[in-house]
């Protein structure tokens, strides 16, 4: 956990606007007028106040939807040959050409069918709007955490004689975290290149989503034609919208395990309480250091450990598959697309401003760091056992590689084609397995790939499934 989830600390003041959300050039404007910086300050908490009532959860989206909007709305008229505020008639047209090439390809290239049935091209606007749904599921668990944390820690007499106040701080809560997730969705949709670039599907089901102008950005110094850019974008959007709309459990999965780390947010009222002795309210130097010191970040336990590396795991082998199949699927239709690939991978694997804004607003770095070695294992099971029984151990949770895999991807490549029964279906293995054993089977949503696994993966996925999806996943 690089960042604390919403601005559980201060800023390094040595470090100005790196991780700051609010920010998003990083840069203070040293030259501005105080007054003018004076009246928007005054105005923004004027527009909090004015919403203070309007929301009764742990973050008020009214305010962060307005405040993304206001930002965007401003920085989209500074930057010639850039807005955030609409999509011109020919970039629509080019994400969608560019977006029906890619699924042409990529149909040659995996044995999951297409899985967006529409291809839109959106504005920085339009990508807030679109995703807040899915940025609420994973906002909401941290942010109530944070709170219960806080009203906790506060004594029983504290809590008495508080009354109804406890309800206005509650709100005063949700409008902080509203202006804070309003600021980073603003960085966010200024940054991101497609809907499911920081690994979890945010956008509407079945909708695959470019966003041209920043695409256009990214563009600039790559040294590559920009149809050839937004082709290979598409592509890896239309492989993500594929694996998730095969594996309905896969988002699931991924949402749950935001949640469940953010169940373990504790705060350490001890170490509070020993701080709040040496703050001497007449000294503002004082009262700094003190919430630079990092006693107010939760600590990281053990059980939010274990969420972390399934998550990292999970996203891993999800942005392997991507990219190994993107690959397979450009081949050398795209002269460029292996530096491409490989500036995709730096990207996502190193995590640029979206990645470090995510880290500050969830707390959780959606950051796949064994990338390479989830690529090279998919890429060998495919050379060794065929793209249908790549792609086939997807159909279960159970059947996917663990994070123990991913340090051996050659071991897993070849235990996949050993004993008796290598050509057996690993997804109705697994599943005359649970029937036998008398135990609910799970609906994948989906049908049982036709070429799969052996007989070890189908004992692991009922012997050992429960421990790895608690470990490893």
């Amino acid at each position: 956990m690089s960042n604390p989830p919403f601005g559980f600390g201060m800023p390094d003041p040595d470090r100005y606007g790196e991780n700051d959300p609010s920010d998003q050039s990083g840069q203070q404007s040293q030259g501005s007028d105080p007054f003018s910086q004076l009246g928007q300050m005054l105005s923004q908490l004027g527009q909090m106040l004015s919403q203070a009532g309007q929301s009764s959860g742990p973050v008020n989206y009214d305010l962060a939807k307005q405040i993304a909007m206001q930002r965007l709305a401003g920085e989209g008229g500074k930057q010639v040959g850039f807005t955030s505020t609409s999509v011109s008639a020919d970039s629509a047209k080019a994400v969608r050409d560019s977006a029906h090439l890619a699924e042409l390809w990529l149909d040659a290239a995996t044995t999951l069918p297409a899985g967006a049935t529409s291809t839109e091209a959106w504005s920085a606007k339009d990508w807030v709007e679109k995703t807040l749904p899915t940025w609420q599921r994973l906002c909401d668990p941290v942010a109530k955490q944070i709170a219960s944390a806080w009203t906790g820690a506060l004594p029983e007499e504290a809590k008495q004689a508080a009354g109804p106040l406890l309800s206005m701080v509650d709100q005063m809560g949700g409008m902080a975290f509203g202006s804070q997730l309003g600021n980073a969705l603003a960085q966010l949709g200024a940054d991101v290149l497609t809907s499911t670039e920081v690994g979890v599907p945010l956008g509407p089901d079945a909708t695959s989503a470019l966003l041209p102008a920043n695409i256009e950005k990214f563009t600039e110094g790559l040294e590559r034609p920009s149809s050839e850019v937004l082709v290979f974008l598409a592509a890896r959007e239309a492989a993500h919208q594929r694996l998730f709309a095969h594996a309905p459990w896969l988002r699931q999965r991924l949402l749950d395990t935001v949640e469940e780390f953010a169940h373990g947010i504790t705060v350490d009222t001890a170490a509070i309480e020993q701080l709040a002795s040496k703050i001497d309210p007449s000294n503002p130097a004082s009262i700094e250091e003190a919430m630079s010191s990092g006693l107010f970040e939760p600590q990281t336990s053990a059980e939010q450990q274990v969420a972390l590396t399934r998550l990292e795991t999970l996203l891993a082998l999800v942005e392997g598959w991507v990219d190994v199949v993107v690959a397979e699927a450009i081949g050398d239709r795209l002269p460029g697309a292996e530096a491409l690939r490989e500036t995709l991978r730096r990207r996502r694997a190193t995590g640029g401003p979206a990645e470090q804004t995510f880290a500050t607003l969830v707390g959780l770095e959606l950051r796949p760091r064994k990338l390479r070695a989830a690529s090279s294992l998919w890429s060998q099971v495919g050379l060794r056992h065929g793209m249908s029984k790549r792609d086939g151990l997807w159909a279960h949770p159970d059947l996917i590689p663990t994070a123990e895999d991913l340090d051996n991807p050659e071991e897993f490549a070849e235990r996949l084609g050993q004993g008796e029964h290598a050509d057996m279906d690993p997804m109705a293995e697994l599943l005359r397995t649970e029937q036998d054993a008398g135990g609910p089977v799970e609906d994948t949503g989906g049908p049982a790939p036709g070429d799969g696994g052996d007989d070890d993966q189908g004992d692991r996925g009922d012997d050992e499934g429960g421990d790895q999806g608690g470990e490893a996943r």
